[in-house]
């Protein structure tokens, strides 16, 4: 029947004009194509298709088959494949290359999900041919086509271990592979374009293919996986995708520090010129950095002009938009970015102006965030040990004033005594023959001093929730006492000692005396709770608040638990207390 039909339309067609039809013959045409090809009726078609009387009437109405014929030759049916195969290609070769691309555009932008990559590997060749035969005019095809293409990889899934890029269940590598070949004649027409001097800033075509960069950048590649494997010649193919893209960049004219330093030189803007047609996502500069300064992909095109501490102030930006995000494939690219930087400059050499610069101290209070809440663990040890690196890198006074910033601006008591311990270790240095610094010693150290041995809240602030701050500051005071003899006052701390114990030791005093009467009583009342609860009730549960901290499903017995490591904390820094007191009773004795 359907067959029958598909005779009657061409039988029509042929006896009208080339420029006479109409929108009925095309759907007709369509409706009987489609129907004979899910009949199974292949072989009629392609003979139809192919003889030389239909010749026109396939050319102008052949790409409405595109449709039927991918979705049989996806299903890979041996008695279908080959004839859907040739009818497909021959196609491909009469139809006009504006009707095909609009055709193969809707082919990949409607595939199923199951077979976005195939239908991509598929149709690729064809939309590359198509593409090529529109000649010089092709720049805002190539660019929707790119667009379309890479919106539909976006949907694949990307491996996380090299076991599952091998294995390429979703295709996502095959469609990378093919991409780049898909890409590289126009690629080479834009090459050749520049090497005849043409005009660069005006290449349309060049700008499509900057886009394609960027978005590839930003998704696969900032998503992948992207080390070497060891004692592998060949790299991995997201690797290889990734340093693909890099020699297109290169290819098409771009330059590596034009593009990294975008966001920090304003360009005066032009009609026509870059700015106005391509938006330089952060996220894909970060990931061109990430493979420069980390996977020394396509290094050797940057230039060694460049001070390792200039490298570290434009990559910061880059390491702050990866920090700021919650996937771990993000969050590694941006500690790694961050250790190499910092890596390239030597300890103790960054100036005190950096701080100056915004994010010299947002992008710690991004890693503190990371080393605090990232709920992996791997992630919060390497945070950890960026952020020390980090402080070592600045001279003495940058260091003076990135301790006070930090614990000025941290919420959490663990860090703020890290970095008082930090603190310590400086003194400790500057106490030592022939490392004096006015940073560290002196009246330059007691403002720092001063906010150290502090308590944030008076003597209402919450002991237990600020237990790793009040430990290091009281420690702190214990060495200085100890080690920086009175009639020696390297640190001042002997001179001030009289204002610390009124702002500090007597607060802390009065807060532990507040907080052991208020857990002593809730103790108290704890157990005479339990006593007067049966055997069942014993068992309830509830939640409780410690330390800031709230705690679900406590039963009677472990909230007694709770408030008795309560007093134990109390009683470990009234300890401490009390050596400083019996240190300070000693020390000024007459």
């Amino acid at each position: 029947m359907a067959l029958h039909q598909l005779h009657d339309v061409i039988r029509r067609c042929q006896a009208i004009p080339d420029d006479g039809f109409k929108a009925e013959d095309y759907d007709q045409f369509q409706m009987a194509g489609r129907s004979c090809l899910e009949e199974g009726k292949t072989a009629e078609v392609l003979d139809i298709v192919t003889d030389e009387k239909n010749k026109e009437i396939v050319k102008s109405m052949g790409w409405n088959l595109l449709g039927p014929l991918v979705k049989i030759v996806l299903k890979k049916e041996a008695e279908s494949l080959q004839h859907c195969l040739t009818t497909l290609k021959h196609v491909l070769e009469v139809c006009s290359p504006k009707e095909l691309l609009v055709g193969l555009l809707e082919q990949i932008e409607d595939a199923d999900v199951d077979n976005i990559a195939e239908t991509i590997i598929l149709l690729l060749q064809p939309l590359q041919t198509a593409l090529l035969k529109l000649g010089k005019k092709k720049a805002s095809s190539l660019g929707m086509s790119l667009s379309t293409v890479l919106n539909q990889i976006s949907q694949l899934p990307v491996p996380y271990t090299k076991e599952q890029e091998e294995e390429d269940v979703y295709g996502l590598c095959q469609c990378c592979a093919a991409l780049i070949e898909f890409v590289k004649p126009f690629v080479d027409e834009v090459d050749r374009g520049r090497e005849s001097k043409a005009i660069v800033a005006e290449n349309e075509q060049r700008i499509e293919l900057l886009k394609f960069c960027m978005k590839s950048l930003g998704n696969p590649v900032l998503q992948s996986q992207l080390d070497k494997i060891p004692d592998s010649a060949e790299d991995p193919p997201l690797r290889h995708f990734a340093t693909e893209i890099l020699v297109i960049l290169s290819c098409i004219g771009e330059s590596f520090p034009a593009l990294l330093l975008h966001h920090l030189v304003k360009k005066k803007a032009e009609p026509g010129f870059l700015e106005e047609d391509v938006k330089y996502p952060k996220e894909s500069l970060a990931c061109l950095s990430y493979l420069l300064f980390v996977q020394h992909i396509g290094i050797e095109r940057f230039p060694t002009v460049f001070s390792p501490v200039f490298i570290l102030q434009f990559n910061m930006q880059y390491i702050e938009v990866l920090l700021k995000r919650s996937e771990e494939s993000m969050l590694s690219k941006g500690l790694e970015l961050y250790e190499k930087s910092l890596q390239r400059t030597e300890d103790n050499s960054l100036p005190m102006q950096l701080l100056e610069v915004k994010c010299f101290l947002s992008v710690p209070q991004d890693l503190v965030t990371v080393m605090t809440l990232c709920p992996i663990q791997h992630l919060r040890t390497e945070a950890l040990a960026v952020f020390q690196l980090y402080m070592d890198k600045f001279d003495t006074e940058g260091k003076h004033k990135l301790f006070g910033c930090l614990l000025k601006i941290s919420q959490h008591a663990g860090v703020q005594g890290y970095i008082i311990t930090n603190i310590k270790n400086q003194i400790d240095f500057s106490l030592k023959p022939g490392n004096s610094n006015v940073w560290f010693s002196g009246p330059q150290l007691l403002p720092l001093l001063h906010l150290v041995l502090s308590l944030p809240e008076g003597p209402e602030t919450d002991l237990l929730q600020n237990f790793d701050r009040i430990m290091g500051s009281l420690n702190l005071l214990r060495y200085l006492l100890i080690r920086d003899k009175e009639w020696d006052n390297h640190t001042g701390i002997w001179t001030e000692l009289y204002k610390i114990e009124e702002n500090f030791l007597k607060l802390l005093h009065t807060g532990l005396k507040m907080s052991k009467a208020h857990y002593e009583a809730e103790i108290k009342k704890t157990k005479e709770n339990n006593r007067k609860r049966g055997p069942k009730e014993s068992k309830a549960v509830c939640t409780l608040t410690v330390g800031g901290e709230k705690l679900s499903n406590v039963t009677p017995e472990m909230h007694l638990q709770v408030l008795q490591s309560a007093m134990f904390t109390f009683d470990l820094i009234e300890s401490v207390l009390a050596r400083i007191e019996e240190i300070i009773e000693v020390k000024v004795k007459p």
